[in-house]
């Protein structure tokens, strides 16, 4: 079969690679969709890849971490009645016994973790192997390419919105309106937050609008912070989620909350410099991380999903055939458009 390989330096390739064949535990899905996260461009971009960013030994691997589709062949030890299921897949494979594995939490492994996609085969191919502690059933109702967001951008915003406890009536700034930033947006207002959309793109800022953001600003013409608290009564909002990875945004974002207030950053990389004492301390303000999802937190996002009729497959600008991997991320790397997809 072929698959996509990173090489780094805005360069992947088409490879060929033996059709994967499940060993005890594992299982193999036929991929339905494969969707391109935000993250991908990192390991497209890097000098050599994953492993210039510390992530893996430089092997060849593919890429693609938001898997989806439907269970081909089970190896040894596992129930044969998943072929044919329709799954999602967490895309990390710890030790299974720590105590993070066993809470569903397999990429805080005390013992190491394999990252579908990095520094294992993911799933911009026809087929995948992966580990059966991995699969997230996949609710008919949902379909492929909605799954596929959840296996990480859309659920990586439900889990930052869960870890910020999001509730009726708050209001929320979301700094950065990529794939990441908009799903946040749409699972927000669906929660009843009244949301404030900031990006300086114009395209993702009108896209944020249709997403239900009640107000748009650009951080490029007017300063976040003092427009934040002018919508506010001049107290900030009572939360902020930082998507961006940009140092000046997460400032902002620490600073743009009221008395009280919590602020999460959930873009990776970078470095951020903050005032401990008037920034947070004597404002009583609360910073966290938050790194993608569990187990448990995937199955609750496809519910809440449901339950709210949100139309996640509308986060997709453009659909690919897996032979156009160049094209689609050379357009993605722009940051441009909206999310993409490879179905199969």
């Amino acid at each position: 079969m072929q698959g996509v390989v990173f090489l780094g330096s805005r360069q992947l390739e088409m490879q060929t690679f033996p059709d994967p064949v499940p060993g005890p535990n594992e299982v193999v899905l036929e991929i339905k969709a494969s969707g391109m996260c935000g993250s991908d461009l990192k390991f497209y971009r890097a000098k050599d890849g994953a492993a210039s960013l510390g992530l893996g030994d430089g092997g060849i691997v593919i890429g693609g971490h938001e898997p989806c589709g439907v269970v081909a062949d089970v190896g040894e030890g596992v129930d044969k009645s998943w072929i044919g299921q329709r799954v999602m897949d967490h895309h990390y494979l710890g030790c299974g016994t720590c105590k993070h594995c066993d809470a569903g939490w397999s990429q805080m492994c005390l013992e190491g973790v394999t990252v579908y996609g990095v520094t294992g085969n993911g799933a911009h191919a026809p087929y995948m192997k992966v580990a059966e502690s991995t699969l997230v059933p996949l609710p008919e109702a949902l379909s492929f390419v909605t799954g596929a967001a959840i296996s990480c951008g859309t659920g990586t915003a439900y889990g930052a919105l869960r870890r910020l406890d999001v509730a009726d009536g708050d209001t929320l700034a979301i700094f950065g309106q990529g794939p990441v930033g908009l799903s946040a947006t749409q699972l927000a207002t669906a929660m009843g937050a009244r949301v404030i959309a900031l990006d300086v793109g114009k395209e993702r800022l009108s896209r944020a609008k249709e997403f239900g953001a009640e107000v748009l600003i650009d951080p490029s013409v007017d300063d976040p912070v003092e427009a934040i608290r002018e919508l506010t009564s001049g107290e900030g909002s009572e939360l902020s989620l930082d998507c961006s990875a940009a140092s000046e945004a997460r400032q902002a974002a620490v600073r743009c909350v009221k008395v009280w207030g919590r602020a999460c950053y959930v873009g990776e990389g970078g470095e951020v410099t903050l005032e401990v004492s008037t920034d947070m301390n004597r404002r009583q303000v609360t910073l966290m991380g938050s790194w993608t999802f569990s187990t448990h937190l995937q199955a609750e996002c496809a519910q809440f999903v449901i339950d709210h009729d949100m139309d996640v497959d509308k986060l997709f600008t453009h659909r690919y055939a897996l032979e156009e991997a160049e094209a689609a991320y050379q357009l993605f790397d722009t940051q441009t458009t909206g999310k993409g997809v490879f179905e199969f």
